[in-house]
């Protein structure tokens, strides 16, 4: 329990690090690529963590980490699609933040809506492929584990990103 609770500690830490990363590109209104390349390292850092966490609470048996991790690694491909064009709509509204008129502010919350919706319909694809590779409860477990760590990721973006100014 304590090397989960210090997995998770960690996490939580390297998402500040990331709020402050995303306060500073939201200052700028041409982000330097050195900000992207901080950025794309640590959405890769923080992939690496959420594995550590993942694997810290399955308590999986040799023979279901066979089959679970190469799912995973897929559906984590497939998430990191979905937070790529999450980054990219950040991006643009750090861009567009003084001068967003009200079609950009619509057309932006529109697609955000999108990105949840395909999260959720992602999560819906694989519980039936990880249902056949593990217990219904290990594969209940992973989703509760994946949620909870997106609704952390999401609760420090929407902790960074200011709202729009009417």
């Amino acid at each position: 329990m304590k090397k989960t609770l210090f997995t998770i500690l960690i996490f939580i830490a390297s998402l500040v690090m990331t709020d402050g990363i995303l306060r500073a590109q939201q200052a700028s209104a041409q982000p330097s690529s050195g900000t992207d390349q901080d950025i794309q390292l640590m959405r890769k850092d923080v992939r690496s963590q959420k594995k550590q966490i993942v694997a810290a609470n399955m308590s999986l048996t040799d023979a279901e980490a066979e089959k679970f991790w190469p799912i995973y690694d897929q559906y984590t491909a497939e998430t990191t699609k979905i937070y790529d064009t999450r980054f990219a709509l950040i991006q643009e509204y750090a861009q567009n933040y003084s001068t967003m008129t009200d079609a950009q502010a619509v057309s932006l919350a529109q697609r955000w809506g999108e990105l949840d919706v395909s999260a959720m319909q992602l999560r819906l694809k694989y519980i039936p492929i990880l249902a056949k590779a593990l217990s219904g409860k290990k594969a209940a477990l992973f989703f509760q584990i994946d949620r909870r760590l997106a609704l952390m990721i999401d609760l420090q973006l929407a902790s960074a990103i200011p709202l729009v100014q009417p």
